[in-house]
């Protein structure tokens, strides 16, 4: 049977920035995808927005990371040439009675060491984006937009630099605790195999909680049951009305539906949000649900044609009507499960978290596992 030292269950974006980092110090890293290239899901059905962090709890991992991973993001992008734009974002409280919504976000992006966060009035807003009616702003000038693609094809880079290996059309279906190791099986290129794994890491997406499972775990009891939230796009047909992001106050489970400009100008509208057993990653809201909701803070929209444009899932530790939920990202010790790293319930703001969480699982393995 064929040892490897780390092995990565999961290439998208989470999982190519942990083992482009952990394969700095450590030989024998692999990376198990199950489909046919990188980032195939979650990783490339999303906004591709870089996050400043207003939106998560004070000292949560979310709040951590986020900032963090800010940082990092536009650092890497500058060094490297990823195409990237810090646009900045307004979130906008379209009545008098929202306004205390972007307090509390304010509160929370201090709270979490977000920069620049500034409250702009009617008239402000009109100097920014005139298009937009609303009756006040937060504007968070560290937002931004990068190609996810790009992103993810340098972290591939990295741990392709490094000696770290991707076996894509590789499905783990089993994995078994031994003596000091876990035995791992499944389907790699319609061959079944066998590895043994000094270390595991859990970066499965929305297959995260079934990889959990798989160690013998009982998901229910530690609240890694996840939930498959949808969000569908559309996109605005001609000359964009914003330059910047543009978020209405959150609402419900998502962060409601925004104004996204993409790296060639062009605006997507969305993602909604609304929870599916399975995923098909068909666009099945309608345009109406969309303009409406646009036209509450840019009544513009009105005269403008929008078509359907894609769909993503994000994988939720919180079901309907449940709370926040954090990040689980843990080593799983204390569950007699040496070794293995439990990388769960990550959503947005992941891709701007992604070379936060990426040093944060290299300095458990270094602190907690590597001997």
């Amino acid at each position: 049977m064929e040892t490897v030292n780390i092995a990565v269950i999961g290439a998208g974006i989470v999982g190519l920035a942990v083992a482009a980092k952990i394969s700095e110090k450590k030989e024998g890293v692999y990376v198990f995808e199950k489909n046919k290239r990188f980032g195939q899901e979650t990783s490339s059905h999303n906004s591709g927005v870089i996050h400043s962090g207003i939106h998560y709890p004070k000292n949560s991992l979310k709040a951590k990371l986020c900032v963090k991973g800010n940082y990092m993001i536009y650092e890497i992008c500058e060094k490297y040439r990823i195409p990237h734009k810090r646009l900045g974002k307004l979130t906008v409280a379209i009545e008098e009675e929202e306004i205390d919504e972007l307090e509390q976000l304010m509160k929370a992006g201090k709270e979490n060491g977000v920069e620049g966060l500034k409250f702009l009035d009617k008239e402000e807003i009109k100097k920014l984006e005139p298009n937009v009616e609303v009756e006040r702003a937060l504007l968070s000038p560290s937002t931004g937009i990068v190609e996810p693609d790009e992103l993810m094809s340098h972290f591939y880079s990295q741990l392709h630099r490094n000696n770290a290996v991707l076996a894509n059309e590789t499905e783990v279906t089993t994995i078994r605790k031994t003596d000091g190791e876990y035995e791992i099986g499944g389907i790699s290129v319609g061959e079944k195999f066998i590895v043994s794994a000094k270390t595991v890491i859990n970066c499965a997406g929305l297959y995260s909680d079934k990889v959990a499972a798989m160690t013998g775990l009982d998901i229910d009891k530690r609240d890694y049951r996840l939930h498959y939230c949808k969000g569908d796009y559309f996109r605005l047909v001609g000359k964009p009305p914003v330059r910047m992001l543009v978020y209405p106050v959150p609402k419900g489970p998502g962060l409601g539906i925004h104004l996204t400009p993409d790296l060639g100008g062009s605006i997507r509208l969305g993602p909604n949000a609304y929870y599916v057993n399975d995923i098909n990653y068909d666009v099945e809201s309608n345009s109406k649900e969309f303009r409406e909701d646009v036209e509450r803070f840019m009544p513009c929209i009105r005269e403008r044609q929008i078509q359907a444009d894609s769909s993503g899932i994000r994988p939720k530790l919180q079901g309907p009507g449940e709370g926040f939920r954090d990040f689980v990202i843990r080593h799983e010790a204390d569950n007699g499960l040496f070794g293995f790293i439990q990388l769960v319930g990550l959503e947005s703001p992941a891709l701007t978290a992604s070379a936060a969480i990426g040093e944060l699982v290299s300095e458990i393995y270094e602190n907690e596992i590597s001997q």
